[in-house]
């Protein structure tokens, strides 16, 4: 359970990024079920650079985590976002 924990932080951690920003940007592309999993996508892509940058001392730190996954889902949900194209 402990190897999993990094993973589920990446995941909510980039949920909530992925909708905050999508809020914040007021973009109406894609509904919260997909921004929701797009951002969570970004979410381990995010806390995955963490992982890589950051070395072992990074791969240990839930905050690290959970910021890489914030950003992470926050610039993808940002990203489909202004490929999709539509905002308010």
């Amino acid at each position: 359970m402990e190897a999993l924990m990094p993973i589920i932080t990446q995941l909510i951690a980039g949920a909530a990024g992925g909708n905050a920003a999508s809020a914040m940007l007021k973009q109406q592309a894609f509904g919260v079920v997909a921004r929701t999993i797009v951002g969570a996508i970004g979410g381990l892509g995010g806390g995955f650079l963490v992982q890589m940058l950051g070395g072992e001392a990074a791969a240990t730190g839930l905050v690290m985590q959970a910021i890489g996954g914030l950003v992470g889902g926050g610039v993808l949900s940002g990203i489909v976002g202004q490929f999709l194209g539509k905002t308010a």
